[in-house]
């Protein structure tokens, strides 16, 4: 074989490689677990928003693209400084959880594309939370009323959001930060106000307890006044008998004079 066959068939291998490579990038491919594709297809009516394609290997025409998207659900955060109701600025460290709707990734795409948490997520929860947090005091932010700001940022949002085909799945307060001197303020009104509480609950406490020695005292009085309206002098003589018997048992007792007591009872005098 001749040099010159020899350098045209190298030639030939170069281009063939060169072929084989780029088409083997743009038409064997693989989407990853976790993701949907939406195809545009350059020469058959652009892009086609009603069909995705799963995870898996796909064969695509060089001439065609394949937009992968990621619909995992995503984390993100933000720091923000809003205005409360009565003109404070208040700092408030937030976290969120979003994803694309999967079976919309088509429309999202046209819509808006690949950077819709820049272009949708950020800007809509911003907007909800300076809506809602403007409607509050800090001190409600900072205590009572966290929780219900929190819910109210996340159905703004989430609202928002799925109009333009992305679910937002979560959004958190992890962190409000107000001026010191405010925050200091409402520490101090809470430490009162649960003095407060600890001082009524001692109130109650000896209100309970007085009512109780009352009750106590009135069993006492009323057990007195049966045992009083029992008595006669018969059972006050017989009590006294049997009580002079046991003190004549008694090593004590040394000396009975018998019937010189009231009531004809006997005296024991006398004793070691």
């Amino acid at each position: 074989m001749d040099q010159g066959k020899i350098t045209r068939l190298l030639i030939l291998g170069i281009f063939i490689f060169i072929g084989v490579t780029i088409l083997g990038s743009t038409t064997f491919l693989t989407i990853d677990a976790g993701h949907k594709g939406v195809l545009f297809k350059r020469f058959a009516g652009g892009l086609d928003k009603e069909n995705t394609f799963s995870q898996g290997f796909h064969v695509v025409m060089p001439w065609n693209t394949m937009h992968v998207y990621d619909v995992r659900i995503n984390e993100g955060s933000e720091v923000m400084e809003v205005l409360a109701r009565n003109g404070l600025t208040i700092k408030v460290d937030m976290s969120y959880r979003f994803r694309p709707i999967s079976d919309r990734v088509g429309h999202l795409h046209d819509n808006i594309g690949k950077d819709y948490h820049r272009r949708i997520v950020i800007p809509e929860l911003r907007s909800a939370t300076r809506e809602v947090i403007g409607k509050y005091n800090p001190e409600e932010l900072y205590s009572t009323m966290r929780e219900a700001i929190q819910t109210e940022i996340f159905q703004r949002t989430a609202e928002a959001c799925e109009r333009n085909d992305i679910i937002i799945d979560a959004v958190l307060i992890r962190e409000v930060q107000l001026p010191r001197s405010l925050q200091e303020a409402i520490e101090r009104k809470l430490r009162e106000e649960q003095a407060a509480l600890e001082y009524e609950f001692r109130l109650e406490r000896e209100r309970q307890e007085a009512e109780r020695r009352v009750i106590e005292a009135e069993a006492v009085a009323e057990a007195n006044r049966l045992i009083t309206a029992s008595l006669n002098p018969n059972i006050l003589r017989n009590k006294g008998i049997e009580a002079t018997l046991k003190l004549a048992e008694s090593e004590n007792a040394k000396v009975v004079v018998i019937g010189s007591g009231s009531d004809g009872l006997p005296l024991i005098l006398g004793g070691n």
